[in-house]
């Protein structure tokens, strides 16, 4: 197992010496920071000073020169900058070496002082942005950050141990998300169903743990650099449907249809080897956990999507998949001790151990599904629970005789999974996508319709940039605000901040006047990529607010899964802000 490791560690740091990429992203890139150097200097003139010291091979552009919050009389004039045709923004005026401006000592108030830049090299840094205190104060305070772009810039600021700490730290809070809910039977399954003693128990979690950790980094230093949408390339039917299939079979065992073995050749030469070893193999553990790294993979959150900002902005991929694989630990480690710690309290070996690898195929099964809603109709995928509680609930039945003594509590957990997979078989008959109210389906029909049919209907569908541009433009015209939300058909986030937020009628009464643009990026095309780097956005569920002047109020973007509450909070501070 050690040479996989191995493999897949020379893996990340081939990676980080690749000669050439997509992004054309190089280690030696400096840090945004340290390449466009701010200042601001209040004069005994009564003028503010505005002073960029700028690095060798580094330019800012003159057009992305902002100043909100300033009157049209009190903007400082521009001096001519040196003519340069851009890649990115085609001809362009822009400033080498230094630049410096000064606003008109009537000017008070705050203002907000933006700037882009690029490299000669290739890289082109996000905009930046700071708050400037026209009155007295002569230091700079950073505008507010989004969550991605505050653990990017802590990136590039800390030391890397520390770096590391923090994000295992998050990847202990992301162990309890729904996002990694699916790992926990596959090890709980993989340790506790093989009965194997505390100690090989703690070897092959650990073997897990680390496999999944390392491909996790491996994928994010991949999409980070190529620059490819690799949650589409996961969600492909055929291999959520191959992955479901494993589980499947996975979990006959446990039901006791066969026992999973090697070949007689191989068995026979392994046998003296493996005589003192109790429980399964650490080839094994290894190979779920990097399957379990290929399902959280896709899953998008402000830590992963930070990671993924630090690793394009600085082109230090090592880095970036070390930070990756220090939270991938993080994920992993409650896990581990989960079925480590947890199991030394589970009573002396018995009947009931049957009956626990019965409960691990149950959940082995519900991995499966879990894995196949991107790609299932919602009432598909509502009828599959049902049907497996139904199962469920006949087998709880069956063992109220060979456990006499805990027979009241099979009879109630069979009657309330049968109740329950029965609801829900009814309502996916009727179309219902609501795990939790499969029936109210037919209570909306009968008062006139669907649930919320202008949910989905508020929003204007994109799926390529020639669309995106024009629907911009009109909405720039009219001095609208836009919301940009980043969607997938695979993406589960989605599809729930489809029904807890965009279907909530306080949250389209508040967006009445703001113009909703769904971005389609469930494709894997040139279209879909080109979508998602116009705002250098790493996957969905990606929310992104766009001002009446036509600009992104990034500080203000939302990356991952959020709740009405917070998604309102957020509106509202974006909106106040302007």
């Amino acid at each position: 197992m050690h040479r996989l490791f191995i493999l897949l560690f020379m893996l990340i740091c081939g990676l980080a010496q690749a000669g050439s990429n997509p992004f054309e992203t190089k280690a030696d890139f400096l840090p945004v920071g340290k390449a466009f150097v701010f200042t601001s200097q209040r004069l005994e003139s009564g003028e503010t000073q505005l002073f960029w010291q700028i690095a060798d091979g580094y330019y800012l552009y003159q057009q992305r020169l902002k100043f909100d919050g300033l009157a049209e009389a009190d903007k400082p004039s521009l001096p001519v900058g040196e003519a340069h045709s851009d890649e990115f923004f085609g001809e362009q005026q822009v400033y080498r070496q230094g630049l410096e401006l000064r606003i008109p000592a009537g000017a008070s108030g705050q203002v907000k002082v933006g700037w882009q830049g690029c490299a000669d090299a290739g890289l082109c840094y996000p905009p930046q942005s700071l708050m400037v205190d026209l009155g007295g104060g002569a230091a700079a305070t950073p505008a507010g950050e989004a969550a991605d772009q505050a653990l990017a810039s802590g990136l590039q600021q800390r030391a890397l141990g520390w770096s590391l700490l923090v994000f295992f730290g998050l990847g202990l809070l992301l162990a309890f998300t729904p996002c990694s809910l699916p790992m926990l039977p596959i090890l709980a399954g993989l340790v506790v169903g093989s009965g194997a003693s505390p100690r090989r128990g703690f070897v092959l979690a650990g073997s897990y743990v680390v496999s999944m950790a390392l491909v996790y980094a491996a994928m994010g230093v991949l999409a980070a650099m190529l620059g490819a949408n690799l949650p589409a390339l996961l969600q492909q039917p055929w291999l959520l449907g191959s992955f479901a299939a494993v589980f499947v079979l996975l979990s006959l065992p446990m039901f006791g249809f066969f026992e999973l073995q090697l070949p007689v050749a191989v068995r026979d030469r392994l046998e003296g080897v493996g005589r003192t070893r109790r429980g399964g193999s650490l080839i094994g553990a290894g190979a779920l956990g990097a399957l379990s790294g290929l399902l959280v993979g896709p899953c998008m959150t402000a830590p992963l999507a930070g990671a993924l900002l630090y690793i394009a902005q600085s082109g230090n991929a090592l880095h970036g998949g070390l930070i990756l694989f220090a939270m991938g630990i993080g994920i992993g480690v409650p896990l581990l001790l989960l079925v480590t710690v947890g199991n030394r309290f589970l009573p002396k070996p018995g009947t009931w151990m049957n009956l626990l690898k019965g409960i691990f195929g149950f959940l082995f099964l519900g991995t499966a599904i879990l894995m196949l809603r991107p790609v299932l109709d919602e009432s598909l995928w509502i009828g599959l629970w049902g049907a497996l509680l139904l199962v469920m609930a006949y087998a709880g039945w069956q063992q109220t005789a060979g456990f006499s003594r805990s027979a009241h509590v099979f009879g109630a957990s069979s009657l309330l999974f049968g109740l329950w997979g029965s609801l829900l078989l009814v309502g996916a008959a009727g179309g219902s996508d609501d795990l939790w109210k499969p029936l109210q389906v037919y209570t909306a029909t009968r008062a006139g319709g669907g649930a919320d049919p202008t949910a989905h209907e508020a929003f204007t569908t994109v799926k390529d940039p020639v669309a995106l541009q024009r629907e911009l433009d009109s909405a720039r015209a009219q001095g609208k605000w836009v919301l940009l939300d980043y969607y997938a058909d695979w993406c589960v986030s989605c599809k729930i901040m489809e029904k807890q937020v965009f279907a909530k009628a306080q949250v389209l009464e508040a967006l009445t006047d703001v113009h909703l643009l769904r971005l389609d990026v469930t494709a894997d095309n040139a279209a879909s990529r080109e979508l998602l780097s116009r705002y250098k956005v790493p996957g969905p569920p990606s929310l992104l607010w766009i001002g009446p002047d036509g600009e992104e109020r990034r500080s203000q973007r939302i990356t991952g899964e959020v709740d009405a509450a917070g998604f309102l909070q957020r509106w509202t501070i974006t909106r106040d802000a302007r």
